[in-house]
């Protein structure tokens, strides 16, 4: 059987086993991290040329729709979370630096590839990635204000506007090649490309687990208090939100705004963190992947639920 098209029929297994990989062999890791970068561009492309171009553009051009959610992820969320931890006197905990990272981060590049997965369409969330992370600089700077601790703003700005560049050039070549080699894709071709898109994310795990692994032969109750906190903390903000959006959006758009709530990408903040404040939570950024990457296979059965209004 062509490997793509089992890896797309068996998505949620494909990532699960790329989760196991990345914490049985740590040694990976190393040779992955240079290809981290490509990976994303090829993860987005890849999830581009399932889309229709007619969709593509669509679901950058309604914006007012995205607004909103954008507010309350970025920036409301991550300032309550600095309120309360300013309030309990935790600003220099690690949970609560945790925490306040995923609050102010912007989706994952890997949102609408997991959507498909899970039979919605994609558009939805590719207009979160990429609004999300066109205003990170906005919606970022207000925390880095109240927290000069963080770190320098401008290593965020230019890593978000790598990230924002890529995305809009493989939106350019994706649409280019949907309108003139892949007008019409066939059964199989579609399932090529998710396959391709499921094995590429299973992948990019394996270079950000090695810190899970390290404390978990040295410290096994820390590694297992971090892995606890951030599937309570990722699947707890997927279950939340979609229960109080499945009655005021249609099932797909519930379903991207939920994933998005969860699943954030919080490595784009580690350029800027002094070594300082990342030394404490590193282990928190590799424990956050496992939640991650089981959300396809752990709330699938939520995120088929119908939506009253479609």
């Amino acid at each position: 059987m062509n490997p793509f098209h089992l890896a797309a029929r068996h998505g949620p297994y494909v990532l699960v086993s790329g989760l196991v990989a990345g914490l049985l062999l740590p040694g990976l890791a190393g040779p992955m991290r240079p290809l981290l970068p490509p990976l994303v561009m090829i993860l987005l492309f890849l999830t581009l040329l399932r889309m229709k171009p007619g969709a593509i553009v669509g679901s950058l051009t309604d914006l007012r729709q995205v607004a909103g959610t954008i507010v309350v992820f970025q920036l409301a969320m991550p300032l309550l979370v600095a309120a309360a931890g300013f309030t309990a006197g935790w600003s220099n905990a690690p949970v609560f630096l945790s925490l306040l990272i995923m609050a102010a981060a912007p989706s994952i590049s890997g949102s609408p590839n997991m959507c498909l997965m899970m039979g919605h369409p994609a558009e939805h969330a590719m207009r979160l990635v990429v609004v999300g992370t066109a205003v990170l600089p906005l919606t970022a700077l207000p925390i880095f204000l109240l927290m000069p601790e963080l770190g320098d703003i401008r290593a965020v700005l230019m890593t978000t506007l790598r990230l924002f560049l890529t995305i809009v050039i493989a939106i350019l070549i994706a649409v280019a090649l949907r309108r003139t080699v892949l007008r019409e894709p066939s059964k199989a071709t579609l399932l090529n490309l998710e396959g391709a898109a499921t094995i590429t994310l299973a992948i990019f795990v394996i270079g950000l687990m090695p810190s899970v692994s390290a404390t978990a032969l040295q410290e096994p109750a820390v590694a297992l208090f971090w892995i606890l906190f951030a599937c309570l903390i990722s699947f707890g903000a997927q279950v939340v939100s979609f229960r109080l959006t499945r009655n005021r959006l249609p099932t797909a758009e519930a379903t991207a705004v939920s994933l998005i709530a969860g699943n954030r990408n919080i490595a784009i903040f580690f350029v800027a963190l002094p070594p300082e404040v990342t030394a404490p939570i590193m282990v928190f950024i590799g424990a956050y992947q496992i939640p991650m990457y089981l959300t396809p296979l752990i709330m699938r059965r939520l995120y088929l639920q119908k939506s009253p209004i479609g």
